[in-house]
């Protein structure tokens, strides 16, 4: 088994022009490291149409629908961070952190990502992490 949140999972120094971009970006990162099947994109877009995964703080957390849990192998995390931010509706997240929960563990992951993130400190660390690693090491705590 696989660790949630690994360096392999995280992405610094991103850019892009929009929030569709920005979300398949999370999920390719789920993807190419094993933790979704490559179907899991569109669903993780069909959420985003439903209802905005800005969750405030710089802050998204791109995730599926319910019809995309089949396509989940197991529970995943990826961090993008994007210095200049991306549009989403009328903010700008400069963190994205796609999510991957299997057998109903995302809500645990997504409350563990909010905890983290109501800290707007931890946002700001986040933000100044050099290394992958860094941004491991401030997160796993929390997820755990």
């Amino acid at each position: 088994m696989k660790p949630v949140l690994s360096a392999e999972n995280v992405r610094l120094n991103q850019s892009f022009t929009n929030k569709q971009d920005a979300i398949i970006a999370s999920g390719t990162v789920l993807v190419e490291n094993g933790y979704v099947n490559p179907e899991y994109i569109q669903k993780m877009l069909e959420r985003e149409e439903i209802v905005s995964t800005y969750i405030g703080n710089g802050i998204a957390i791109p995730h599926s629908t319910e019809g995309g849990t089949s396509e989940i192998i197991e529970s995943g995390v990826s961090v993008l961070i994007v210095p200049d931010g991306v549009p989403f509706g009328d903010e700008s997240a400069k963190v994205l952190f796609g999510i991957a929960g299997k057998d109903g563990s995302h809500l645990d992951i997504l409350s563990a990502i909010a905890i983290f993130c109501s800290e707007q400190e931890n946002v700001d660390r986040l933000l100044e992490v050099t290394e992958p690693q860094q941004a491991v090491d401030m997160i796993s705590e929390y997820l755990e």
